[in-house]
């Protein structure tokens, strides 16, 4: 129990929840207040017959579970930074590229490119503030075409 201690903090990292099989969105509304820094990273797990998430010493290439470049792994991006952002979360969102098949050249070209899109710019204002703004109903009736 850290009993809220300010250096008790998290570095969130979903691609290692992808390898263990646990649900990193969950982890999120757990724990939000903790996170101060996100490595934005991928990875898959496909379990096979002979190999789970312990699965052995086995080439990156041939383990069940291994990290991919931004995008091509199973790792949920848009739903993470959504949740980021619904917690307001203030920290950084770092690429950390580990990939067995990509060429890392490949890689670090599509990182930053892929963070941009899926940052969130936070409005300052509800998408129905509209409604509150002194408008008549007639107004509004009219304007939406119901009259």
């Amino acid at each position: 129990e850290v009993k809220n201690h300010p250096r008790a903090c998290i570095l969130y990292d979903p691609s290692h929840f992808v390898l263990q099989q646990l649900d990193y969105c969950r982890f999120i509304d757990h724990y939000h207040e903790r996170i101060k820094a996100f490595h934005v990273k991928d990875a898959e797990f496909h379990a096979t017959g002979k190999q789970g998430t312990f699965g052995g010493y086995q080439s990156w290439l041939n383990r069940a579970g291994r990290y991919r470049s931004l995008g091509d792994g199973q790792v949920d991006f848009k739903r993470i930074f959504s949740q980021l952002t619904q917690y307001d979360y203030q920290g950084w969102a770092v690429v950390e590229w580990e990939c067995c098949l990509k060429h890392p050249e490949d890689g670090a070209k599509e990182g930053a490119a892929f963070v941009k899109e899926h940052i969130i710019n936070v409005t300052d204002k509800a998408f129905d503030d509209f409604a509150k703004s002194g408008m008549d109903k007639k107004m509004n009736r009219k304007n939406l075409g119901l009259e």
